[in-house]
């Protein structure tokens, strides 16, 4: 059975050596457990849709949850589903720096990344947009 999940967490460390350690650990893992996403990361703040079986992805956000490079781990949204959305990655990143701010304004009050201020369906569709829109680097 394929699942959904999707969260929010802050970055303990926000240098880009420790952005890049995590995005390379889940290129490197999560092939092997079938799962696949895509990670939005601006302002300190991860946004992070995950997609395989039930255990692994269960597995997973535990181990997210345990992580000290992550803290204010909140979960936004887990559903089952039919298919992937984001199966064409294993984990995509989406590159705020060069993404128009009336993207973020469109589903938030303000015009930058907090997913702790809008619901989880919100968050998805977000994230939906910036695939649409080819906002997402790192498509490995």
């Amino acid at each position: 059975m394929l699942v959904r999940l999707l969260y929010a967490s802050r970055a303990v460390d926000t240098s880009t050596d420790a952005i890049e350690a995590i995005l390379s650990q889940s290129r490197q893992h999560n092939p092997t457990c079938g799962i696949t996403g895509i990670l939005c990361y601006g302002g300190g703040i991860f946004l992070q849709a995950i997609e395989g079986g039930r255990m692994p992805v269960s597995e997973l956000f535990g181990h997210i949850q345990k992580d000290p490079r992550h803290k204010d781990v909140a979960l936004l949204h887990y559903e089952e589903i039919t298919e992937r959305r984001f199966g064409g990655w294993t984990m995509g990143q989406v590159n705020l720096s060069k993404l128009n701010h009336s993207i973020l304004l469109k589903y938030s009050e303000k015009p930058e990344l907090d997913p702790y201020s809008v619901s989880g369906k919100v968050s998805l569709a977000l994230l939906e947009e910036l695939m649409a829109t080819a906002a997402i680097i790192g498509r490995a």
